[in-house]
């Protein structure tokens, strides 16, 4: 079996952390590990299949002879480090926002769009927006089948999506007090707060902005109308959102139900009567994107809504760049590494 020398860029933070998990997990064939991270950072000891390893700082020398470079260190750190692997010989799969909307770049969620990556060339391949990953997951098959006019989505996100600070912020207030480096605007506990990353000046924010355009590039759809609204949550791990959807064509509603369960990636939890839908805390530390409270929406013609929760450190984050580097690597020819 092949194996190949991973880096890890912005290895001691949560989703670079979670990156070694995931890895693990899916028994990725590793050869070699390098664990890179700011010079803060530096010399920390992260384990992996039980042996220990010491962070280093990134530097040009650390990409040498390395195959994949999994990116989560920001985009002022994959703008400047991203080329510096690639040079040293390296694909670079980058979880930031830094290369998504370039031309050229493939903007991978492996069960939605495969085959914008229809062979090993690119070098850098972008991992779309956490928020954006589980709602593409969540629409593909109903583009395919009944083509998508407009989709309307509120996110309930929760603070990992801010990183260590905003788990930090959480936990703070929870104990009663105050985070010492806030990631958020407003207390977040007993709290909703519809403001994630800067407005601009629709009146939108990034995260907003980025979820219209990457779905319209995943879908392979430029037209298509995307309307936002993306708001933090005090929750620790997994994102909700609810999706108003109105399609092209007109559907039976089992017929989505069947297909969306049929998907890869997708759980289709939904038995109201029950009490059996999609919940944050139950979608924690596991890789579907679950789909739930599925209904006609009277309001539009040939209007759906559902309810859609994934993990956003895995599947949002760290499960989707693993998966788009075992894509990668299904597409190498076999070198006997």
């Amino acid at each position: 079996m092949d194996t190949y020398t991973i880096a890890v860029v912005g290895a001691s933070g949560l989703v670079g952390r979670k990156m070694l998990q995931v890895l693990e997990e899916r028994d990725f064939p590793v050869k070699d590990l390098r664990l890179l991270t700011s010079a803060r950072s530096a010399g920390i000891e992260l384990t992996f299949r039980g042996k220990s390893y010491r962070t280093e700082e990134v530097s040009a020398r650390a990409f040498a002879d390395v195959d994949i470079a999994l990116f989560s260190a920001g985009s002022d750190a994959s703008r400047q480090w991203a080329p510096v692997a690639v040079n040293a010989g390296a694909v670079v799969i980058d979880n930031s926002s830094a290369y998504r909307m370039t031309d050229g770049v493939p903007l991978i969620v492996p069960e939605v769009n495969s085959g914008d990556l229809p062979d090993a060339g690119p070098r850098i391949i972008a991992n779309p927006n956490c928020s954006t990953i589980q709602m593409v997951v969540a629409l593909k098959p109903l583009h395919d089948r009944y083509g998508l006019h407009r989709v309307v989505v509120t996110t309930y996100q929760s603070v990992s999506g801010a990183g260590k600070r905003g788990v930090d912020q959480l936990q703070a207030e929870l104990d009663g007090g105050v985070a010492e480096n806030p990631a958020f605007p407003h207390p977040i506990v007993e709290n909703a707060i519809p403001h994630i990353a800067a407005f601009n000046e629709s009146g939108f924010t990034v995260e907003e902005e980025k979820m219209i355009n990457e779905t319209r590039k995943i879908l392979g759809d430029a037209q298509l109308n995307v309307s936002p609204t993306c708001v933090r949550i005090p929750v620790r791990s997994s994102h909700s959102e609810a999706l108003h959807i109105e399609m092209r064509s007109s559907f039976e509603l089992e017929d989505v139900r069947s297909m969306l369960s049929a998907f890869p990636g997708i759980t289709v939890i939904d038995n109201p009567a029950r009490m059996e839908y999609p919940l944050a805390r139950n979608a924690a530390e596991k890789d579907d994107v679950f789909v739930g409270r599925l209904r006609r929406d009277p309001s539009v013609e040939h209007g759906l809504i559902m309810w859609v929760v994934s993990d956003s450190l895995r599947k949002g984050a760290a499960t989707n760049a693993v998966q788009i580097a075992e894509l990668w690597l299904s597409l190498l020819p076999s070198t006997g590494k």
